[in-house]
């Protein structure tokens, strides 16, 4: 298979320049997936961002939330995680921007598939994701 296709979900209002690290750090990273920013580029209406991004999402094998400090007001992050589990895609989290194990979490992720930004632990993640849900 080529590799797997990664949503990216993370608090845009908090977290971008954490996201574009990300994005660029895995490039250069042995970690064989692609992410494709599929971010919406315009404010829209609701229901127009919903079904786009539900769209987005389900053409990817995997969502990776990148968990900030500031997680409970990032009401979109829930949302992509949800859409996510209705379509059976797996999900799980990396800590970013200083957060950690004893940060909030989005609804909908669990803390123990959350895990810090580390390739190797990435890669391991990337790994069971590709076992799990749509991707089995």
């Amino acid at each position: 298979m080529a590799d797997p296709r990664a949503f990216i979900s993370f608090d845009f209002d908090h977290n971008e320049t954490e996201k574009n690290l990300f994005v660029g750090q895995s490039k250069n990273s042995k970690t064989p997936f692609s992410i494709e920013d599929w971010s919406s580029k315009s404010s829209l209406p609701q229901t127009q961002w919903e079904k786009l991004i539900k769209e987005k999402i389900n053409k990817c094998n995997m969502l990776i939330v990148l968990v900030g400090k500031y997680m409970a007001s990032a009401t979109g992050v829930a949302k992509e995680i949800k859409f996510a589990k209705d379509q059976n895609i797996p999900v799980f989290g990396v800590y970013v921007g200083g957060a950690d194990s004893s940060s909030n979490l989005p609804d909908g992720l669990q803390r123990n598939r959350t895990i810090s930004w580390d390739w190797g632990k990435i890669a391991a993640a990337i790994d069971q994701m590709m076992d799990e849900g749509k991707n089995k």
